[in-house]
């Protein structure tokens, strides 16, 4: 559909995953992979901008490395260090096929078992309630500076070749952070974007829904361990794996909070969309949701212009309706208005659908 984006993962057959529905397996063997050479490079790229730009600070982030999805009985297999891609999208050009998701689940855990490199196995004809399946994600560790130095490197194209031949994995050499995304509806059936400040690090001055990434500090602080960014390991997190589960869930809410000014209790339970891919920045991965809230638009407009936490990193607020944003396409005049999380995220909605047409909206207790 556009080359900017593409879909990973969608979850159209359940019409969206809940927090319960996922759960993630933390290892150094999901972060990515590395040798001197690309060390001192990524070291050069973060000096000459930190030089520029001084505000400039290395915090750590998640890095999605792989995806499956099972039931909770049978948690994943740990035994390889490198699990392929499960892709259940349709192509790699942001278009989804004709296959059902559970289709294409049984098919590649079919293979994954006969090349036993994954454990996800038992996935059952239920698949498509909400007791079932559970999605894992596989996560390691980056950070943001490794993410400028390889994703935004100009040697990106050689970093692929290099983790295909070496590691039959194009994207192993890459930082790959984990983003979140959401597409925010409001109760009168308008969807929430906001136009980036031109100072931001990217897509300045175009259009997008509000976002940013789930922070390992967080889950370290909620753990009851007080660290600096360079210090976060994944040992920290490893015991209490949920709360890592629930930084994914409610950081697009905080970012809601901090970007529109909507507070918390008047947003509904996000519902994982799946996961698109910013080919603009090497195929980087953002987790996009589907948040409700129960204000209107005009009430979403006058918090919005009183101003959030993070009020600098936009300058306008847009509002498209869903019947809009449902047939909005590469041909519509405002989809080049649209940074690539957006496409991303609106590719995702218009094959999900996890709304359904309805306008009921439950709120949630979220961080404070």
């Amino acid at each position: 559909m556009d080359p900017d984006v593409s879909v990973l993962l969608h979850c159209e057959r359940w019409k969206g995953l809940l927090e319960s529905q996922v759960q993630v397996e933390l290892s150094e063997r999901f972060n990515r992979q590395t040798d001197p050479a690309v060390e001192r490079h990524i070291e050069e790229l973060w000096t000459e901008r930190v030089s520029r730009e001084p505000w400039l600070f290395n915090g750590a982030k998640f890095r999605l490395h792989s995806f499956c999805f099972a039931l909770p009985k049978h948690p994943p297999s740990t035994r390889s260090s490198h699990i392929p891609l499960l892709n259940c999208a349709g192509d790699q050009g942001g278009q989804t096929n004709s296959h059902t998701v559970l289709e294409d689940v049984l098919q590649q855990t079919k293979l994954l078992q006969d090349s036993s490199t994954c454990g996800c196995t038992d996935v059952s004809p239920d698949i498509h309630s909400r007791s079932g399946p559970v999605l894992t994600l596989r996560l390691g560790l980056t950070c943001y500076k490794d993410y400028l130095g390889t994703n935004w490197s100009s040697r990106v194209a050689e970093l692929r070749r290099r983790g295909e031949a070496e590691f039959s994995d194009p994207v192993a050499l890459l930082a790959q952070p984990l983003g979140v995304g959401a597409v925010l509806r409001t109760a009168d059936g308008q969807v929430v974007l906001i136009r980036r400040s031109q100072k931001v690090a990217e897509a300045g001055g175009l259009l997008d829904i509000p976002g940013g990434h789930p922070e390992p500090k967080v889950v370290c602080e909620r753990l009851g361990q007080a660290v600096c960014e360079e210090n976060i390991s994944v040992e920290m997190m490893q015991q209490k794996l949920e709360v890592v589960v629930s930084e994914l869930f409610s950081s697009v809410c905080a970012e809601i909070r901090d970007e529109v000014n909507v507070p918390l209790s008047s947003l509904g339970e996000p519902v994982l969309l799946g996961v698109g891919l910013n080919h603009i920045s090497a195929g980087r991965p953002s987790a996009e949701f589907y948040v409700s809230c129960s204000l209107t638009s005009d009430e979403v407009r006058q918090l919005y212009w009183k101003g959030g936490p993070e009020a600098h990193e936009s300058t306008d607020v847009v509002f498209v309706s869903r019947a809009e944003l449902l047939q909005l396409n590469s041909s519509s005049p405002l989809w080049s208005e649209l940074c690539p999380s957006a496409k991303g995220a609106v590719i995702l909605y218009q094959t999900v659908k996890p709304d359904g047409g309805t306008e009921k909206t439950t709120p949630q207790n979220g961080p404070t």
